[in-house]
């Protein structure tokens, strides 16, 4: 679940940065602000408004033509595009970050020398990127994993590790718990570590 969001969330954070930061369009601004809202709203707010938004688009369907879309309905689908509404905002922020201090004059060279503007993106910018993408990967990644509030909101009966974990505990804490959330806790950790550091040769 964790790998799907943060790989929507860097396609869709990528085109986010480029939109933001490379054309000017009527309305750029209120847009912006949109996609900044789920950044302030409360994670259980945030996926109350989900869950009811999906349910009744859910049951007016069902009652206009009788389709019934499980994907509508509470599961690992709505927790992916519940996540996704909010994480994708903050790979946006990342990749527009590092984009912001590219030199756009490498890509009029590279279009100079016959290049086309889609081999200029993926042959200088792109690589220009890469320390960005796999920070907003990581991160993307790792609020996904730890991510309680929306996800508690739209699960269903195939709960994530991090819900599944919190009904185990309401039987009270045992040490396969304690062993599992030792291990999350270490490798979160590493994985972090290993990001700053591979940011900083970069």
């Amino acid at each position: 679940m964790a790998l799907c969001v943060s790989l929507a969330s860097v396609a869709v954070g990528t085109t986010n940065a480029f939109l933001f930061n490379r054309y000017q369009f009527r309305g750029k601004g209120v847009l912006y602000v949109f996609m900044l809202l789920p950044l302030v709203i409360p994670g259980i707010v945030l996926g109350i408004s989900i869950l009811v938004f999906s349910s009744t688009v859910a049951n007016g369907l069902w009652d206009i033509a009788k389709i019934d879309l499980e994907v509508l309905r509470p599961g690992l689908v709505l927790v992916i595009l519940g996540q996704f509404s909010f994480i994708a905002t903050i790979a946006t922020l990342v990749i527009s970050a590092r984009l912001q201090k590219f030199d756009r004059s490498l890509e009029e060279a590279a279009l100079n020398l016959g290049a086309t503007p889609l081999t200029a993106i993926r042959t200088v910018t792109i690589p220009f990127l890469m320390p960005a993408l796999v920070g907003a990967m990581v991160v993307a990644f790792l609020m996904s994993f730890e991510n309680f509030n929306t996800t508690l909101m739209l699960v269903g009966s195939d709960a994530p590790l991090t819900i599944a974990m919190f009904d185990r505990l309401k039987e009270g804490s045992t040490p396969l718990l304690n062993a599992v959330s030792l291990l999350l806790t270490v490798g979160s950790s590493a994985l972090a570590l290993m990001v700053i550091l591979v940011q900083r040769k970069k």
